[in-house]
């Protein structure tokens, strides 16, 4: 393989910013994706990886840095990351990944053209809400009160989107935005009180970093509960989207394509939209929810 340094000769350095930490399918999914194109972390490219670990207010300190170690290209996970990277170079190559609308975020002006450093790849799904919300109403056929965590850190576009979703399938909405681990308490004592039917748990940074202590919080709730795709593996009763791990993936090629020469302002935003949905009958019997027959046949995977 047949790299060009863009800024000078010598091994290409890839900086990447992400909100999350390190256990973030994304990450893994990028590198694998870096491997894939030939890339050899410290043999044919120098890796800058950052991590926020949920703690947002660290990323422009992080977008600073990468910048300082005069980084080639600056892979970004999450609008919020691509904000903060954003402010701290207007010249420095950005691909981003794991967005919604790009356009509508104001991310860039053009899909087809976005113009000056920045490009990406977006998993946006505007039926995923909608989605989500049908099959919990299969699962649970009396729900009515949905609860939906999300994050105080970003901005309110998702919680906003699944609020008028549930709205318009009929359903209360009980919205809960997190701002650290210790919320998690007051969270689901809030859901209990309110008497939440199902609990759909948004894809932003402070939900993905305590997924493990979601998942746990509603098992013993006995709380029916949705995730994103990549967090399945943290066995929610239901895991439904477009993996944002083909994402990262699709982020790698353009990545590499910036690497020999091409400039993001004239690569257009490509989409990856392929949802699946996962369901755990481990965690089914656990909280007493019966899956119906036609989750199961439509289900693209089942897990035990």
């Amino acid at each position: 393989m047949t790299t060009r340094y863009l800024r000078g000769a010598g091994m290409p350095r890839i900086g990447l910013a992400l909100a999350g930490d390190r256990s973030y399918p994304s990450f893994a999914a990028f590198c694998d994706g870096l491997s894939a194109l030939g890339y050899i972390e410290g043999q044919t490219f120098e890796m800058q990886a950052r991590f926020a670990a949920g703690h947002l207010d660290r990323l422009p300190g992080i977008a600073g840095e990468l910048v300082t170690l005069g980084v080639d290209v600056i892979a970004v996970i999450g609008a919020v990351t691509f904000q903060a990277v954003r402010g701290a170079t207007a010249d420095i190559p950005i691909v981003f990944t794991v967005v919604l609308d790009p356009v509508a975020a104001g991310l860039v002006t053009d899909a087809e053209r976005p113009g000056g450093n920045a490009t990406g790849v977006t998993n946006y799904d505007p039926e995923q809400a909608k989605n989500q919300i049908r099959i919990l109403k299969q699962i649970v056929p009396n729900l009515t009160k949905l609860a939906i965590l999300g994050d105080a850190g970003v901005p309110d576009t998702l919680p906003n989107l699944y609020t008028a979703e549930a709205k318009a399938a009929g359903l209360h909405p009980q919205v809960v935005l997190l701002r650290d681990a210790e919320d998690m308490e007051e969270a689901f004592a809030a859901f209990a009180s309110e008497g939440a039917d199902a609990l759909l748990s948004l894809e932003v940074p402070r939900t993905s970093t305590y997924a493990a202590k979601i998942t746990e919080s509603a098992a013993w709730a006995r709380l029916p509960t949705m995730f994103g795709r990549d967090l399945a593996r943290y066995e929610p009763l239901l895991a439904y989207g477009t993996s944002l791990a083909a994402a990262a993936r699709q982020m790698a090629l353009m990545v590499d394509r910036i690497l020999k020469g091409a400039k993001p302002g004239d690569m257009p935003i490509e989409c990856v939209r392929r949802p699946e949905l996962i369901v755990s009958l481990g965690v089914a019997r656990k909280i007493g929810i019966p899956i119906p027959p036609e989750v199961l046949a439509t289900a693209d995977q089942v897990t035990e």
